[in-house]
């Protein structure tokens, strides 16, 4: 717990207590004082960072599964925050009801898109059940608590469950066994640590052949591992993107800096979103690997 009369941390959660997100805020900021608020659109967690409503936010970036979840990306970049560091949460989805329901009667079920895309092969055995995209997967166990019809189901975690007093009825439904959701903790502003070893930029090349690969060749050949490529399309200019990537390194490194800068003066745009400590919680070569 935090100290003895310190100020809780405020911070934005997306979704409700008992989602994925609300278990990666408790455990980055496990043994600190803080007092989260929820919301149910990505958009509404930014922008209270950036109004500094609220100290921090917790949003979902990326799925082992699924990929990247490019709102974020795009809203991170459009309301002008920083990403001060993530934390990967290992995802099992279940198959939650009203106690004593019969899996049998279900004709409904809720979760978030992600929920339900990572879950398609299980829904797949149930075509006939009909499939509504919510708010997130807490908020989809609530409303489930909430209508009390034992017809409809939800997709979460077991926490949700207990949380929403619903019965886990089938355990581990998502189609990869190995599936993680990384998410991001961003503020208002940049933080620095002398422990920082990850960075995320966005970018936009030169509209020329090759551009792309002349950019990725500053970190290839200067040594920095780049773990993850995003593109997102720019609007109002056809065929013309955005690339959100994330790449290992400390800014604060003389050799890290110079490289950046010089890669700067070759692209349209350059910003960088966030520097900060990778986590190192889970086996992350582990999830790669298993990247459906």
């Amino acid at each position: 717990m935090g100290k003895t009369g310190e100020k809780p941390l405020s911070i934005a959660c997306f979704g409700m207590p008992g989602s994925y997100t609300y278990e990666a805020m408790m455990a980055y900021f496990k043994g600190q004082s803080i007092q989260p608020f929820f919301a149910s659109q990505f958009e509404d967690v930014v922008q209270a960072v950036a109004t500094r409503q609220a100290r921090y936010g917790v949003l979902p970036i990326e799925n082992s599964s699924t990929g990247g979840i490019t709102d974020v990306y795009d809203l991170i970049h459009r309301y002008d925050c920083c990403v001060t560091g993530e934390k990967y949460v290992k995802i099992e989805h279940c198959l939650l009801t009203l106690p004593g329901a019969d899996i049998n009667d279900i004709q409904e079920v809720y979760s978030h898109p992600q929920g339900l895309n990572q879950c398609r092969n299980y829904l797949k055995q149930h075509s006939g059940w009909q499939l509504h995209p919510y708010f997130s997967t807490s908020q989809s166990a609530e409303i489930v608590k909430k209508m009390g019809n034992p017809h409809i189901a939800a997709i979460a975690n077991t926490l949700a469950a207990e949380m929403y007093g619903l019965q886990v009825r089938v355990e581990h439904i998502n189609d990869n066994t190995m599936n993680y959701t990384r998410f991001f903790i961003i503020a208002a502003e940049r933080e620095d640590s002398d422990d920082m070893d990850k960075i995320t930029l966005v970018l936009t090349t030169k509209h020329k052949p090759g551009a792309l690969y002349h950019v990725l060749g500053y970190f290839f050949y200067n040594g920095m591992n780049m773990t993850h490529l995003e593109s997102r399309p720019i609007k109002g200019r056809p065929f013309e993107y955005f690339f959100h990537i994330d790449v290992m390194g400390n800014i604060n490194n003389p050799a890290t800096a110079i490289v950046l800068h010089n890669l700067a003066e070759h692209c349209n745009y350059f910003k960088i979103l966030g520097n900060y400590v990778s986590d190192q919680g889970g086996n992350i070569d582990e999830i790669r690997r298993h990247r459906g």
